[in-house]
C-alpha cells in the first residue's frame, strides 16, 4: 500500500526536492545510507522505539513515525532500551507532562552508557513554548524536538541532527499542509485508524487541544477513500475514522462535503466490514448522520457522545454549546432511529463552580441515558485554558467523593446492560491471544466490548460468530459457534 518509492534508487547526491512527499523520501534515502553505515561500523542494526503517550490521533501519528523508521532501516522494537527512542507526547493533563520528564530522566542514564543513542520528543506537549524552553535548558541530551504539525518531517529532522550533531528544534505554530503518501507501520494488520481531519475549532474552556493541534483542517475525501481502499487491499476489515470533532469534517474544504456523506462513501468500499468513528460533538451531530448509521450494515451501531456534564449551567461554562435538554433530545432521536445503539460518553467531575446540584444533574443524565460505558475524569486544571483561571475551584476531597459516586452509578448500569447480552450470538473481530490465558483469544463486539473465548492464533483478524455465555461487568466470556 501507499505510493512507496525504492529508496535505494534515489540519488542522494542531488539537491533535495522541494515538493512533498518526494522531499521526505529523499531524506529517508539519506538516513537509510547512514543506517547501513552504522550497521557496518557497529556490526548490528540500530533499533528504534516509538512510545505513544496520547489519544487515538497520537496512536495513528505513531504508526506513521514507525513507518518512516522502518523504511529508513531501523529495527523496530517495543523496548525503550532502543538506540532511538521517540516519545509522542500528550498534554491534555499536566501530569502527562510530568510523566515525560520522568521518562527523560531514565533515558539520560541510558544515553550516558550509549552515546550513539538518539532521543526525540514530538506531539502535543511540544506545542507549548514553555515546555520546549524547559527541555532546551534542562534536557540538553534530547536530540530532536518537533510538534503535531510536522510529523511527516521525521526523516529530514533525523538527517539534520546527524549532520549538525546538535539539538534540532522544529516547532510550527500552525499549518494548512497535509502531506499524503508516506509509509506507516500499523499495530494491527486487520484494523486501522484513518485520520480524516486535524485540529479543533471548538475551544472548550477546559481543553488545551485547539491550542496545540491548531484549527480544523480536513483531508480531501478522495485521499481518504484511496487510503481506505489501499487498507482493504492490504487485509484491513475494520477502520476507525479519526478527528477531534468528526462532525465538522469537510467544512474547510473548497468543495464542502458532510461527514455523513463521507461515511456513506466509505461504507461502499469492498473488503471493509466495520466502520467506527471518533469523536463526534453533540452540538452538531446531524439527522443525516443518524440516518446513515441506521441504514448501513457496516457502520457500527455504537456512538461515543461526550457529555462532560449534565448541568446546563456548567456546560455553558465549559463552552460546550448545548444544554442538558438538547443532549437528552439528541439521545432520544438516536435511540428512536437506532434502538440497538450502544452509547458511550466522557464525563468530567469537579469542573470549577460545580455544585452538588450540578453534579446531581449529571447523575440524572447518566440514569436517563443508560450509557454502556463512560470515560470518567476528575477535572485537571490545565494551564493555558480559560477554565484554569476560573474561580470556585472545587475542593479535591469533594471531587473525589463525587467521582466515586459517579463511577459506582456507571458500573451498575454497565453491568446491567452487559448481562442483557448473555445468550446472544454476535460477530466478534478477534484481535489477539489472551494475555492471561493463552488458550483463549480476545476480540471486540460491534459495541466495542471485549469478548474472551477458546481459540488459537488462526482466529486473529477474523470476524467470527460467538455466543456470549457469561457477563463479567465490562466484558464477556463466550464460545465460538462457527
Amino acid at each position: 500500500m501507499y505510493n512507496e518509492m525504492n529508496l535505494d534508487k534515489i540519488d542522494i547526491n542531488l539537491e533535495p526536492p522541494t515538493e512533498e512527499p518526494a522531499r521526505q523520501y529523499f531524506f529517508m534515502a539519506k538516513c537509510r545510507a547512514w543506517v547501513k553505515e552504522y550497521e557496518k561500523n557497529h556490526n548490528y542494526l540500530p533499533s528504534a522505539c516509538v512510545v505513544n503517550m496520547g489519544c487515538q490521533m497520537n496512536a495513528r501519528d505513531s504508526e506513521k513515525l514507525l513507518g518512516v523508521l522502518r523504511a529508513v532501516g531501523y529495527q523496530i522494537t517495543d523496548s525503550e532500551e532502543a538506540d532511538f527512542v521517540i516519545y509522542n507526547t500528550c498534554t491534555v493533563r499536566e501530569n502527562a507532562n510530568l510523566k515525560v520528564y520522568g521518562r527523560l530522566g531514565f533515558l539520560k542514564t541510558r544515553k550516558k552508557k550509549n552515546p550513539n543513542m538518539k532521543i526525540a520528543l514530538c506531539g502535543c506537549m511540544m506545542q507549548e513554548p514553555v515546555v520546549v524552553e524547559k527541555i532546551k535548558a534542562s534536557y540538553r541530551f534530547v536530540d530532536i524536538i518537533f510538534g503535531t504539525h510536522n510529523i511527516y518531517k521525521l526523516a529530514e529532522l533525523i538527517y539534520e541532527n546527524i549532520v549538525s550533531k546538535q539539538m534540532i528544534v522544529d516547532i510550527w505554530e500552525s499549518t494548512d499542509r497535509i502531506v499524503e503518501e508516506l509509509p506507516n507501520k500499523r499495530k494491527y494488520p486487520f484494523k486501522s485508524g484513518v485520520n480524516i481531519m486535524f485540529g479543533c475549532n471548538n475551544f472548550c474552556s477546559y481543553c488545551i487541544v485547539p491550542y496545540v493541534r491548531g484549527r480544523e483542517r480536513s483531508r480531501e475525501p478522495q485521499d481518504i477513500l484511496r487510503e481506505i481502499r489501499d487498507l482493504a487491499a492490504d487485509g484491513v476489515v475494520e477502520i476507525m475514522l479519526l478527528g477531534q470533532n468528526v462532525n465538522s469534517y469537510g467544512k474547510s474544504l473548497k468543495e464542502p462535503i458532510s461527514f455523513a456523506e463521507l461515511l456513506r462513501q466509505c461504507a461502499q468500499i469492498e473488503g471493509i466490514e466495520r466502520i467506527r468513528f471518533m469523536t463526534p460533538h453533540p452540538k452538531d451531530l446531524s439527522e443525516e448522520l443518524i440516518d446513515v448509521i441506521k441504514s448501513s450494515k457496516k457502520i457500527c451501531k455504537q456512538i461515543h457522545l461526550p457529555l462532560q456534564s449534565g448541568s446546563s449551567r456548567i456546560l455553558k461554562q465549559m463552552n460546550r454549546r448545548y444544554t442538558k435538554e438538547q443532549y437528552l433530545s439528541l439521545v432520544e432521536r438516536i435511540r428512536a432511529a437506532i434502538p440497538e445503539v450502544s452509547l458511550t460518553t466522557d464525563i468530567i467531575v469537579g469542573f470549577p463552580g460545580e455544585t452538588e446540584e450540578d453534579f446531581e444533574e449529571t447523575l440524572d443524565v447518566v440514569r436517563a441515558v443508560q450509557f454502556d460505558s463512560a470515560f470518567t475524569f476528575i477535572y485537571s486544571k490545565r494551564t493555558g485554558t480559560p477554565a484554569a483561571e476560573m474561580e470556585d475551584q472545587v475542593p479535591e476531597e469533594v471531587v473525589k467523593v463525587r467521582f466515586d459516586r459517579l463511577l459506582k452509578e456507571i458500573q451498575q448500569i454497565s453491568s446491567k446492560l452487559t448481562k442483557q447480552g448473555v445468550g446472544k450470538t454476535e460477530q466478534v473481530l478477534v484481535e489477539e491471544i489472551n494475555a492471561q490465558s493463552p488458550e483463549l483469544v480476545t476480540g471486540r463486539l460491534e459495541n466495542n466490548l471485549l469478548v474472551h473465548f477458546p481459540g488459537d492464533a488462526s482466529y486473529i483478524g477474523q470476524l467470527v460468530p460467538v455466543t456470549l455465555t457469561e457477563a463479567k461487568g465490562f466484558y464477556y466470556l463466550g464460545e465460538c459457534v462457527r
